[in-house]
């Protein structure tokens, strides 16, 4: 033997035998083998590797081999597994086991916290990265039982608190170890939501949106503390960036909100693992491209109890359907090859686990992708090749069945985790379930026993009267007794059972106590009947998906079309004016030809006779299609960016394009001085937020000015927070000014600086690089504010509302700004008292461009009706009025070279009504942009007919539900809030 052979034969010795370094007190030392063979077993040793008739070795807690000829060192205990199952453990990769929810520190009457409570720490309370969870772990017997029994055996846990939550760790459900092998990763990700911790009461952010730029303000300056150009210690902004390489778990919660985490990636220059909301499938294109993993929470809708009319009527049809389509949103993933783990988040009960997974089964999940999205994919997410599998020298984790996993008939006899088993079910007990038929005294009965192994039920027919009956069944000793129907009398069967799907044999005492033999014969084809009627009852009905997944949404996302108007009235907008009897080329989403006799070949031809075809109304000022409107944690909140929070499911997104309305500005509200960054939009109902958002449009921001911005209108208990004056306000905007200032010197030093979201676009405003549409009222703060920016070389772009601009028009000429007003609203609260319905037509004659806005979601759908108030209260011309609603606004949104008139080349965002557009009997007729048809009133028509059919449908698949024994919840009416300029949280 060489030296080299030598060496490793003494290396595989002491790997083997290594000497005990516990000391023995309690006797001689006897040896010991700690290796356990499962043999003669179906074994998974991951989802796609299946072996038949192997066998498992293990030692400790691992895997030794596995396989069907493997080698079995001696004094090994051997366990044979004929006819069973091993599958290797679920993995919940995102759970609170084992850590309490912390109590919220403060209530809502406690007057607003402005600033962090931490030393040491960041500024903000609710990043919290430092947090280490483990810090917080109490292993729970009792969840860990739950959790076992539905298949799991390692959960990856974290405290749910927070924006950045800290750290999570990764536990062994091993009910027999303790802590110090309980915890498999005292580090196994890293966790975000937008959500605020419950241990602050950090004003700072109140929205969505702030959340988003907070986490992106974070990361900057997390970059920045890296490089160490900040000196004070900061043990958020380490944890934050010791941190970066953990996986990163969002919890994002809907499809909306998963594009926002994938966007906010971006700036963050971190690849999320997103927790989804179940509704991915409305939009599964989106998700895909997203090409992150997703973690799936399967606690899919309870049907709603429609039994009441009155009651159904008030359900929504976007709920009914959600409810019906939600089970299918793992197989949309596992069709379209997305990366996905499954959880069981927001179940209020583990033991519906398996039950909502046989679900999603039964709607298409493959179960080869089930198994991969509770073991691999969860083990890839925590990077630990340990578990998941059965694979040598992974965790001897996994469970002993008498079948398929995901059958609702399989019994999950043992869980072994870390190589200690927990007990649920006798392995040694015959499995009796099935269909019997017994013959007595000239009599016929079926015998039906079902239900769980562990307690299993019974059921026997006479004919077609069921009798009462009842069941034990202990050590494999069957004792039944059933009701004599005729008599009323009792017989009792006392059988032992030896073989699974074999005749009962054993004795029957009836009522007299006399005793005679029985044979009751297994009957399988009542066992192929029964399932076959399961697998026809339980496969699931669809409805179709629309975009928006809700009333009103699109079967088929529509496209652009080449369509020729002929003989219309057009409102040109441009020097030609109004022109009769005109035919109109849309082509490639554009304006082609205008003119008279035209003709195009292959172009969808619309007779205009008697119709007056517009550019689309632009709204200038909308809180419509937002998930957030206010951000209202800061005096400034110039950081945070309605773009960010677009909604495109908004149904009054749709109700716009009914009154002609086809591009808005999407404002911040007037929560603070300076607000946040507006989003210029097309209402493409049925696409994605990214989709209706202009593309390179110009940038602009909200500011305001009155009694919300001072909070004279909050209640005392929020004053607080400055300004509390009109002075202050203009202090404000000073301060922030010349800040910005001070940025762009630093910025332009070449030195290192810390990135600042909310000064760079402070900056952007001074160099004219964005505008500002400012919340205005009264005429002295309205000129302060035109001072202010002439003091720092730039012009307001735009006051809304401006209900006094009359009475300083000229100050305006002459700054240069436009008016966005109302049309004759006034006397709603004290600092309008001096509105008049005039104020627009004054404003105009004075050479200011003005338009008409509605900072209402009734309003905005109705502008049309506000043009023409400028005729009747301002003695406009109608073309002049026209305007208001069109082109001016346009003007304002620096749009206008592409839309708000009609002109070649232009944008075909365009309207055709059947009457005079200003009129009250007007009628959108069509509503196109870009060349596509998003409204149209004739299958608008059709659409309220299909809504009807549709719910009814769904409404009669909830009765059959409920029939066929499924759980029903309560009908919830869902409230639409109307939102003004003052509304604060978030829209869902």
């Amino acid at each position: 033997m060489n030296y080299k052979l030598t060496l490793l034969v003494f290396l595989f010795t002491f790997s083997v035998f290594s000497q005990e370094y516990h000391p023995k007190n309690n006797g001689v030392k006897t040896p010991q083998s700690n290796s356990i063979v499962f043999t003669n077993a179906t074994i998974y040793v991951n989802p796609t590797t299946i072996l038949k008739k192997a066998s498992l070795l293990i030692e400790d807690d691992r895997v030794v081999a596995v396989g069907r000829a493997i080698s079995i060192p001696k004094n090994t205990q051997t366990i044979n597994l004929e006819g069973n199952y091993i599958y290797p453990s679920f993995i919940d990769v995102y759970s609170d086991f084992g850590i309490e929810a912390p109590k919220r520190k403060h209530n809502h009457n406690s007057k607003p916290q402005y600033s962090a409570n931490r030393k040491g720490h960041y500024w903000n309370d609710h990043i919290r990265p430092e947090t280490n969870s483990k810090d917080f772990f109490t292993y729970d017997s009792k969840k860990a039982k739950e959790l076992l029994k539905a298949g799991f055996g390692v959960v990856n846990t974290h405290q749910h608190d927070g924006i950045a939550r800290g750290t999570g760790i990764l536990v062994a459900l091993n009910q027999k170890g303790d802590v110090t092998n309980q915890i498999l990763n005292h580090q196994s990700a890293q966790y975000f939501s937008f959500e605020k911790s419950k241990l602050s009461a950090q004003k700072y952010p109140t929205s969505l949106m702030g959340s988003i730029a907070l986490l992106r303000q974070v990361a900057y300056d997390a970059n920045y503390y890296e490089q160490g150009h900040i000196k004070k210690h900061d043990l958020s902004l380490k944890a934050y960036n010791k941190n970066k390489k953990l996986t990163a778990i969002f919890n994002a919660g809907s499809w909306l909100n998963d594009l926002r985490v994938n966007n906010l990636s971006k700036d963050t220059q971190l690849q999320y693992t997103i927790l989804g909301g179940g509704d991915e499938y409305e939009h599964i294109d989106q998700i895909k491209a997203t090409n992150t993993t997703y973690i799936l929470p399967i606690n899919f809708p309870k049907a709603y109890d429609v039994t009441d009319p009155f009651l159904a009527s008030k359900i929504s049809l976007e709920d009914m359907k959600h409810w019906n389509l939600a089970p299918s949103n793992p197989k949309q993933f596992s069709d379209n090859n997305i990366s996905f783990a499954l959880t069981t988040h927001k179940l209020k009960s583990i033991g519906d686990f398996n039950k909502m997974l046989q679900k999603a089964i039964q709607h298409g999940l493959p179960e080869s992708d089930a198994l991969a999205a509770l073991t691999t994919t969860p083990a890839k997410i925590v990077d630990n090749e340990k578990v998941g599998n059965l694979q040598k020298g992974s965790y001897a984790n996994f469970m002993i069945s008498s079948g398929n996993i995901f059958d609702k008939k399989t019994t999950l006899y043992e869980h072994w985790v870390m190589g200690k088993p927990t007990v649920f079910e006798d392995r040694s007990k015959i499995d009796v379930r099935g269909n019997y038929n017994l013959a007595l005294e000239g009599k016929e009965y079926n015998i039906t026993i079902k239900g769980e192994l562990k307690k299993p039920t019974i059921e026997i027919k006479q004919d077609t009267i069921t009798l009462t009956s009842k069941l034990s069944y202990t050590n494999n000793w069957l004792n039944i007794h059933f009701k004599n129907h005729e008599k009323s009398t009792y017989n009792r069967l006392i059988a032992r059972v030896d073989n699974a799907k074999s005749a009962l044999k054993g004795k029957i005492i009836d009522a007299n106590g006399l005793q005679k033999q029985f044979i009751a014969n297994y009957n399988p084809l009542g066992d192929k009947k029964e399932v076959k009627k399961e697998v026809k009852d339980s496969r699931p009905k669809l409805v179709d998906l629309n975009y928006p997944n809700m009333p009103y949404g699109f079967k088929k996302i529509p496209q652009q079309e080449t369509i020729l108007f002929k003989n219309v009235t057009v409102w040109t907008n441009e020097t030609n004016g109004i022109l009769s009897n005109t035919d109109v080329l849309i082509k490639n989403g554009k304006i082609a030809k205008i003119g008279t006799k035209l003709n195009a070949n292959g172009a969808k031809v619309i007779n205009g006779t008697g119709k007056h075809l517009t550019a689309g109304i632009v709204d200038e000022h909308a809180h419509i299609a937002t998930s957030a409107v206010n951000e209202s944690g800061h005096n400034s909140s110039a950081e945070v960016s309605i773009g960010d929070v677009v909604n495109s499911n908004d149904i009054n997104i749709y109700r716009n394009l009914a009154g002609g309305v086809t591009t808005i500005q999407i404002l911040h509200g007037s929560a603070n001085p300076i607000g946040g960054r507006s989003a210029l939009v097309k209402l493409k109902w049925g696409t994605t937020p990214e989709e209706m958002l202009i593309p390179n449009a110009p940038k602009f921001i909200k500011f305001a000015l009155g009694e919300n911005v001072k909070q004279s209108n909050w209640g005392d208990q929020e004053r607080v927070r400055f300004p509390q004056t009109r002075m202050g306000v203009e202090q404000v905007y000073i301060d922030y000014f010349t800040r910005a200032k001070e940025y762009e010197v630093k910025k332009k030093s070449g030195q290192p600086y810390r990135k600042d979201i909310e000064l760079e676009t402070l900056l952007e405003i001074i160099n004219k690089e964005r505008f500002i549409s400012c919340h205005s009222y009264q005429q002295g703060e309205i000129t302060m504010l035109m001072r202010v920016a002439e003091q720092f070389n730039f012009n307001i772009n735009t006051f809304t509302h401006i209900l006094e601009g009359y009475k300083i028009a000229d100050k305006m000429k002459k700054h240069g700004v436009g008016g966005s007003t109302f049309s004759d609203w006034w006397a709603y609260k004290f600092e309008v008292n001096d509105a008049i319905p005039h104020n627009g037509a004054i404003m105009h004659n004075a050479g200011i461009t003005v338009a008409f806005n509605s900072d209402d979601a009734e309003m905005s759908r109705r502008l049309n009706q506000e043009a023409a108030k400028a005729v009747k209260y301002g003695n406009v011309s109608e073309e002049e009025a026209w305007k208001f609603v069109t082109l001016n606004p346009a003007k304002l949104l620096h749009l206008n070279k592409k839309i708000g008139s009609i002109k070649v080349g232009k944008d075909a965002d365009v309207v055709l009504w059947n009457n005079h557009p200003m009129s009250v009997y007007a009628k959108a007729e069509k509503t196109l942009i870009e060349g596509v048809v998003y409204f149209d009133l004739e299958k608008d028509l059709e659409l309220r007919k299909t809504i009807k059919k549709e719910r009814n449908k769904l409404i009669n698949m909830m009765i059959n539900d409920k029939n066929n024994g499924g759980k029903t919840q309560s009908p919830k009416k869902k409230e639409k809030k109307h939102i003004h300029c003052d509304f604060e949280g978030n829209l869902h």
